[in-house]
């Protein structure tokens, strides 16, 4: 290995040291990953030229890494935008990379088995393959796209052509099947039959598909078609060490319930009879409205409120800076008053904060509404960082610019916060001030309840990634350099309950975010109380 190979690479263990696990969650963290596997590929392509004659087969694999990546490294962002991109690079580190090791390791490889041993500490994990698929999922339910849609990569916006092999596919289905998600096992396994029926080779068989599918419809309910499949099972794969008993038993129950299906059939036993399975019922009881805005359907914009949005120049509370070069203003929404400002970001400074912010990304929290600590949780999908004002002049500037917008200070707004979202990453429905019930969620800040959030888009997003409001049947979507401001306190203090809102799951695209937080302290005089509840 040249000297300067063993630099980069102390170089790139340095970055991706502080980022170990939940790559999915970060498509700017994710990029580190573009450049480590292109060093294993360099790395590979090295041995082979020593014992190509024995390696023909790895030789193979690593011209395709190499077409792979030096593709990808060009524009790795845009290469990520493709959510079939990131979850394959996720799954080939994970799952891939670590079954040619196993080849490898039968020759004599040291330098390249020391590079990639090294290298593998850094990689994905089986957590980031897991949420890499789930985020897959989480796009088809949102965007009611089908397996054949995604395995085929026609999604809109796309920069790159994507697709996912019958392998990539059974890989999906054997995912969800690990998580108990047998209504999405069932899917994906049906697509691996479809692109298996269509010829594509493939080192899964469809005795290993029928086995997972066959006991995914049994768990759905439905036994008529699990007898089948298993059926199935069995005429390919006679031995098989499962399937007998799992007839047998199949068989029995339906046998048993025979009677009582045939004397009294529901809508949902004659749908699961023809193969049709629901969606299970979450714990999100907007999840339909919520997913429909992310769609950009059930839009409550009627005419009537449209009349009442306007354009104007903002000047503040006639601020001096302001006076000179006002912002302009569009309504997005009338009551509650939610409205976007242009131009309040230049490239330069969203570039900028993006660099100091990606070496302290961390996954996303929330806040415990009962002890006030941070958390993570399944429903935010991002990482994030917080950034003060000593850490670059920018920051102080952008605060300084919030301040002059809002007319409120920043003295006791929290840090400016900085996220990157991940695959299909999102922030499910919640409100951003804390409830009655949740006294001690900002006790430790000491100042008080979160009067009005500035929300900054930092990038474009190609398809996905709105911000939306279920109560209302509000959509608002990212457009780099604009920023989006509403209060979430009436002006007696109480909770807007109106301002609950959600980030949907980015479909195509990296989306950059910064926003500020204003709180109740320090507010008194710049926006009054009012004198009743609702003021």
């Amino acid at each position: 290995m040249k000297p300067w190979e063993s630099t980069l690479l102390v170089a790139w263990f340095g970055v991706l040291g502080c980022v170990q696990a939940e790559f999915f969650t970060s498509i700017g963290h994710m990029t580190d990953l573009i450049y480590a596997e292109k060093d294993l590929v360099q790395s590979l392509k090295e041995y082979i030229l020593v014992e190509e004659a024995k390696l023909s087969k790895i030789k193979s694999w690593a011209d395709k890494m190499e077409a792979l990546t030096s593709k990808s490294a060009a524009d790795p962002e845009g290469y990520l935008a493709h959510p079939v991109n990131a979850y394959k690079l996720v799954k080939r580190l994970n799952t891939d990379w670590p079954a040619l090791e196993d080849l490898v390791l039968q020759n004599s490889a040291a330098d390249f088995i020391a590079n990639l041993s090294v290298q593998r500490q850094f990689f994905p994990t089986d957590e980031d393959e897991t949420g890499a698929a789930k985020a897959l999922m989480r796009l088809q339910d949102t965007y009611k796209l089908d397996p054949d849609t995604i395995s085929k990569g026609d999604l809109p916006g796309t920069k790159y052509q994507a697709v996912l092999s019958v392998d990539d596919c059974f890989g999906m289905g054997r995912s969800a099947y690990n998580e108990g998600d047998y209504y999405h096992t069932v899917l994906w396994m049906e697509q691996v039959l479809k692109q298996l029926d269509a010829g594509e080779e493939a080192t899964t068989s469809k005795a290993q598909v029928l086995d997972y599918l066959s006991y995914a419809v049994f768990q759905l309910g439905d036994l008529h078609r699990a007898v089948e499949l298993t059926r199935r099972l069995l005429s390919l794969d006679p031995s098989h060490e499962r399937a007998g008993g799992n007839l047998h038993y199949f068989e029995r129950l339906l046998e048993e319930e025979r009677e009582k299906m045939l004397s009294n059939h529901t809508e949902a036993e004659l749908a699961a009879q023809q193969g049709i399975y629901e969606r299970p019922v979450d714990y999100l009881p907007e999840r339909d409205v919520y997913e429909s805005l992310c769609r950009g359907e059930g839009v409550k914009l009627t005419p009537r409120r449209q009349k009442r949005l306007f354009c104007r120049y903002h000047h503040g509370n006639r601020v001096p800076q302001l006076l000179i070069a006002p912002f302009k203003e569009e309504d997005e929404w009338d009551s509650p008053h939610i409205v976007r400002y242009y131009d309040v970001m230049s490239d330069e400074e969203i570039e900028r904060i993006k660099e100091i912010a990606k070496p302290k990304l961390a996954r996303a929290t929330v806040r415990d509404p009962k002890t006030g600590v941070l958390t993570v949780a399944s429903y935010r999908v991002s990482k994030s960082s917080w950034l003060e004002e000593d850490d670059d002049p920018v920051v102080a500037r952008v605060n300084l610019r919030m301040q002059h917008i809002t007319g409120l200070t920043v003295k006791t707004a929290e840090l400016l916060q900085v996220a990157n979202y991940g695959m299909g990453g999102q922030y499910e429905p919640h409100f951003d001030f804390s409830r009655k019930d949740e006294q001690d969620a900002f006790k430790r800040l000491g100042t008080g309840n979160r009067v009005a959030t500035f929300l900054n888009y930092m990038s474009d997003v190609e398809a996905g990634g709105a911000t939306v409001f279920p109560d209302l049947g509000a959509a608002i979507w990212p457009k780099k350099g604009t920023a989006v401001f509403w209060y979430n306190l009436l002006r007696s203090g109480e909770g807007d309950y109106r301002t609950r809102h959600a980030a949907c799951p980015v479909l195509v695209g990296c989306k950059w975010v910064s926003n500020k937080w204003f709180h109740e302290r320090g507010q008194e005089f710049l926006r009054p109380c009012g004198s009743t509840e609702v003021d």
